[in-house]
C-alpha cells in the first residue's frame, strides 16, 4: 500500500512504526473504548493497514518496530491468521468493528488492554511473550484453545460475554493451551462458559475475586487441568457447575470465601483429581451437589457446614482434616452418600483421626460405621448387632462389657446370698459362695466347682440360665472386639 493511500491517523501510526513509539488518540486517559463506534476518522485505523504494518512494515536500523496504539477505532477484520509477526502488538484502549483472527499466527506479543471487541480468534496462537486482554470488553468468544504462550495469560478484569445470556459456544477458551507461566484473571466476570480442560499451565491459575455465570451449565469447564503451583480462586462466585476432574494441581485449590452455586445440580466436580491442598475456608454453603469420588488430597480444609445435602466421596483419599472437630461433626457428611452406606469414607475418616492422634474420634468413627452398617443388614443379624452395640460397642466401647459383667455379679451374688440354692449330692458339695458360683454362671471357660454342684429351683433357675446367656454373649462379643483392635493394628 502505497503512503499516498493513507489517512492522516494511519499515516502517525505508521511513522511511529519502525521507531517502536506510542500514538495516543485519546482525548483523556479515562476515556471508555465503549463509545468508540462514535470516533471519527482522525482517529480511525483500517485493519489491513495494520496487517501490512506488522508482516511487511519498515524498520529502522539500532530500533526495535513495533505497534502501539490508545484509542483508536479500527475498521475491517485484521486478519493475521498463519502470519509470522515480528514485532509487539500492543492495541489498548481500541474499538474493534470486528474480531480479529490471529489462528495459527505467531507474534511476540500481544496487548489488547481496555479495548472492546465482537470476539477473538486466536486458536493455535504461538506468543513468544504474553497474551493480555486486560479489562477488555468482548461479547463473542475468545478463542484461544490449542495455543502456546511462553508468557503468562491475563484476564484480570475482562467482561466476557453478555449479562443475562448462557450462549452455546464458551466465551473463553484455553482448552489444549500451554501457558508456560500464569493465567492470570482476578476480577474476571465472563456471562458464558470458560474452558480449560486439558489446559497446561506452568505456575498458577488466579480466579480470585472472578464472577463466572451459566447457570444450568458448566460454568468452568476444566477437567483434567494441570497446573505447575495452585489454582486460586478465593471469593470466587461461580453459577453453574464448576468441573475440576481429574485435574492435578499440587500445592493449593484455595475457594476460600467462595460460592459455588448450581441449584438441582452438580455444583462442583472434583471426582479423580489429584490436589495438595482444598480450601473452602469461610465458603457460603454449597447450592447442589458435589462429587470428590476418587481423589486424592492431602490436606482438605472444609468446615461441615458448608457441604451440601448430597456428596459423593467413595474412594476420596485425604491425609489430614482441618479444623480439627470432633467425629460429631464430621460424621453427618457420610451420611449425605446418595448410593447408601459405602465402608470406605467411614474408614478413611477413622484414618486422619488417627493421622494427628485422636484415638478416640478414630474409634466413634468406627463404631458409628458399623451401626451404619447394620441397617443395612437383615432383622436377625440386626438383633445381633444391637446386643453386640448395646454390650460392648462392637469392641469399640470395651468398659461397657465390664459394667454389665459387674451388674450381673451383683445381681447374681446378692439374690443367691439370700436364697442358697441346694445341693445335688449335699455329701460332696463344696461350700457354697455366692460370689463364685455367680462366676461360674457368667464365665463360660472358668469352673471353680460351684456350677456343677448346686442346683436353684423356680426363678432363681430363670436367673441362673439369664447368667449363662448373658456370659456367653458377653465373652462372645468381647473376643470380636478384641480380634477387631488386633486387626486395626
Amino acid at each position: 500500500m502505497e503512503i499516498t493511500e493513507l489517512t492522516p491517523a494511519e499515516r502517525r501510526v505508521r511513522d511511529a512504526f519502525p521507531l517502536g513509539a506510542g500514538v495516543d488518540f485519546r482525548e483523556g486517559e479515562d476515556e471508555d473504548a465503549a463509545s468508540g463506534a462514535a470516533w471519527g476518522p482522525e482517529r480511525t485505523l483500517r485493519a489491513e493497514v495494520l496487517r501490512d504494518l506488522l508482516l511487511d512494515g519498515p524498520v529502522r536500523e539500532g530500533r526495535i518496530a513495533g505497534l502501539k496504539v490508545w484509542g483508536a477505532r479500527i475498521t475491517g477484520r485484521l486478519d493475521l491468521q498463519y502470519g509470522t509477526v515480528a514485532h509487539p502488538v500492543r492495541l489498548r484502549s481500541c474499538h474493534f468493528e470486528e474480531a480479529p483472527d490471529l489462528y495459527g499466527a505467531r507474534v511476540v506479543a500481544l496487548v489488547l488492554s481496555d479495548s472492546v471487541l465482537p470476539g477473538l480468534t486466536a486458536g493455535n496462537l504461538r506468543a513468544d511473550g504474553v497474551v493480555r486482554i486486560t479489562c477488555c470488553r468482548i461479547r463473542g468468544p475468545v478463542r484461544l484453545q490449542g495455543a502456546k504462550l511462553s508468557g503468562a495469560f491475563f484476564a484480570n478484569g475482562a467482561r466476557l460475554g453478555t449479562p443475562g445470556e448462557v450462549p452455546e459456544e464458551a466465551v473463553l477458551q484455553l482448552n489444549h493451551a500451554e501457558v508456560a507461566t500464569d493465567v492470570w484473571a482476578p476480577g474476571l466476570v465472563a456471562h458464558g462458559k470458560v474452558h480449560m480442560n486439558g489446559a497446561v499451565v506452568r505456575n498458577q491459575v488466579n480466579l480470585n475475586d472472578a464472577e463466572l455465570n451459566a447457570p444450568g451449565a458448566t460454568a468452568l469447564h476444566a477437567e483434567v487441568l494441570t497446573v505447575g503451583t495452585d489454582l486460586h480462586a478465593m471469593r470466587l462466585r461461580a453459577r453453574g457447575r464448576v468441573n475440576l476432574g481429574g485435574a492435578r494441581i499440587p500445592r493449593q485449590l484455595n475457594l476460600a470465601h467462595a460460592r459455588l452455586s448450581n441449584p438441582g445440580g452438580r455444583a462442583l466436580r472434583a471426582s479423580s483429581s489429584v490436589v495438595g491442598e482444598l480450601w473452602l475456608r469461610e465458603a457460603e454453603p454449597i447450592e447442589g451437589s458435589v462429587n470428590l469420588r476418587r481423589a486424592q488430597f492431602d490436606l482438605l480444609h472444609v468446615p461441615p457446614e458448608v457441604w451440601p445435602r448430597q456428596v459423593q466421596t467413595d474412594g476420596l483419599g485425604y491425609r489430614v482434616l482441618t479444623p480439627h472437630l470432633p467425629a460429631a461433626q464430621r460424621l453427618p457428611l457420610l451420611e449425605r452418600e446418595p448410593d447408601g452406606y459405602l465402608p470406605h469414607p467411614y474408614e478413611q475418616l477413622a484414618a486422619a483421626y488417627r493421622t494427628v492422634g485422636d484415638d478416640g474420634a478414630a474409634r466413634t468413627v468406627q463404631l458409628a460405621k458399623l451401626r451404619r452398617h447394620r441397617r443395612t443388614l437383615p432383622p436377625y443379624a440386626r438383633l445381633w448387632g444391637f446386643l453386640q452395640d448395646a454390650a460392648v460397642g462392637y469392641g469399640f466401647r470395651p468398659m461397657r462389657a465390664a459394667g454389665w459383667l459387674l451388674f450381673l455379679l451383683c445381681t447374681g451374688t446378692l439374690a443367691f446370698a439370700l436364697h442358697r440354692p441346694p445341693a445335688l449330692k449335699p455329701s460332696e458339695a463344696p461350700a457354697f459362695n455366692p460370689l463364685f458360683y455367680t462366676l461360674d454362671l457368667l464365665l463360660p471357660i472358668i469352673d471353680f466347682g460351684q456350677e456343677g454342684a448346686f442346683a436353684p429351683h423356680g426363678w432363681y433357675q430363670w436367673l441362673a440360665y439369664l447368667l449363662i446367656a448373658a456370659g456367653w454373649v458377653l465373652a462372645t462379643t468381647i473376643a470380636a472386639g478384641v480380634t477387631r483392635s488386633l486387626n486395626r493394628q
